[in-house]
């Protein structure tokens, strides 16, 4: 059995959906193991991981919008509100979604469906680089 760790960073311009298949799947394939389990782990409380459909960009513009109505950004709704009129929604938004993820691997692939993509969700307004830990256990 053998374990892997490594870091991507994730530059962000704002609220949404950023994709990291790629970069993801190009870190499993290289530690060349056919079977296991990938786990991602954001290392923030203002943004979140979601698996998502990664073909029509109306889905992650829907799901922005949906979670913009869910949690609106109203000083008058918040008692922490220090860090800016975004900030306690963006905590809200992320304790909704995911922090962590699991992705089985199979025949050395990450085994995601046809249309399924790994996205961190970035619920704050302002640009950030967002980190995301990556832990991989197979043979």
């Amino acid at each position: 059995m053998k374990q892997a760790t490594t870091t991507l960073e994730i530059p962000t311009r704002g609220k949404g959906l950023y994709e990291f298949t790629r970069e993801a799947a190009r870190w499993v394939s290289s530690q060349n193991c056919t079977t296991g389990l990938l786990t991602v782990f954001v290392r923030h409380t203002s943004a979140s991981l979601v698996i998502q459909e990664n073909a029509d960009p109306d889905v992650l513009h829907d799901l922005n919008a949906f979670f913009s109505r869910l949690a609106p950004e109203d000083f008058h709704l918040y008692r922490h509100t220090i860090e800016g009129e975004d900030d306690m929604p963006a905590h809200i938004r992320a304790a909704l979604t995911q922090t962590q993820l699991a992705i089985p691997l199979v025949n050395g692939h990450l085994a995601l469906g046809a249309w399924q993509g790994l996205y961190l969700f970035e619920h704050r307004n302002m640009s950030h680089r967002r980190s995301v830990a990556l832990h991989l256990i197979g043979e």
